[in-house]
């Protein structure tokens, strides 16, 4: 079993780098790491046949029945206790359930030529809409997730959060330019459009598939609008104009199962 270390004083030199971890993009993206917060990430990781790099645990965790099984698991794993204050600083649950893991990023492991199912995320900015997507896009069976620039940190805990462990099941490419990945693409792309004639259940979602999503209130760029194969609108009978982002995503995603099955 790993030797356990303790942290009491927020002046360690490990936990200010877990702190800056857990609050700033850019550190995520130079160190290649991320923090996953609970137990439930943690077993989606592991699941998907990867080990973190470190485990952070609070005073309460080894009376957790499931934590003490994941520690097991886990058991050449680096360990790290930290004062209760400390731990919650780190933490965004307002109840913390006593285990982060540090963790690699993972990295892409298909292109957007080799894709089979895929979904072009432009300017989604609300953490919780981009992990509810990546979410509904590994429960759809898509391999892959592009991202524009303007989105959202994919690997911040927030957006993991709302992922719920889907991000291990997609290869999840950031910073994209979307028009060039469209054009690699060898099968289809669509895109929900208020001015497509179109309705999406009369659309052909079989085959080699890609949908464009675009930014909460703006919606897609007329440069992608125009990249994308065809066009499409999702009937809307109520008295709305449009969805939200991760419902409008959802809605395409399982209506492309449906036509699959």
């Amino acid at each position: 079993m790993s030797d356990l270390k303790r942290i009491t004083s927020r002046d360690n030199p490990f936990f200010k780098s877990l702190l800056k971890l857990s609050s700033s993009a850019r550190e995520r993206g130079e160190t290649g790491q991320t923090l996953l917060d609970g137990t439930h990430l943690l077993r989606a990781f592991l699941d998907a046949g990867c080990k973190p790099a470190h485990l952070l645990i609070n005073g309460q965790a080894v009376q957790n029945p499931e934590i003490k099984s994941l520690l097991a698991e886990c058991d050449a794993v680096p360990r790290t206790q930290l004062d209760d204050a400390l731990f919650a600083q780190l933490s965004e649950l307002k109840t913390p359930n006593g285990l982060l893991s540090l963790i690699e990023t993972p990295t892409p492991s298909i292109s957007s030529a080799q894709c089979q199912f895929t979904l072009l995320l432009e300017d989604i900015q609300d953490p919780g809409n981009l992990g509810s997507i990546l979410r509904s896009a590994a429960a759809a069976g898509c391999d892959s997730v592009f991202l524009s620039s303007g989105c959202a940190d994919a690997w911040s805990p927030k957006v993991l959060r709302a992922g719920m462990g889907g991000h291990f099941s997609l290869s999840i490419h950031e910073s994209v330019d979307l028009i060039r990945a469209t054009r690699e693409f060898t099968g289809k792309i669509l895109a929900a459009s208020l001015q497509a004639d179109r309705s999406l259940y009369n659309c052909n979602l079989r085959g080699k598939l890609g949908f464009a999503i675009g930014n909460e209130g703006a919606g897609l760029s007329l440069a992608l609008q125009d990249a994308v194969q065809e066009r499409f609108i999702i009937p809307m009978p109520g008295k709305v104009e449009s969805l939200n982002a991760a419902a409008a995503a959802a809605v395409c995603l399982f209506e492309a199962v449906r036509q699959r099955i």
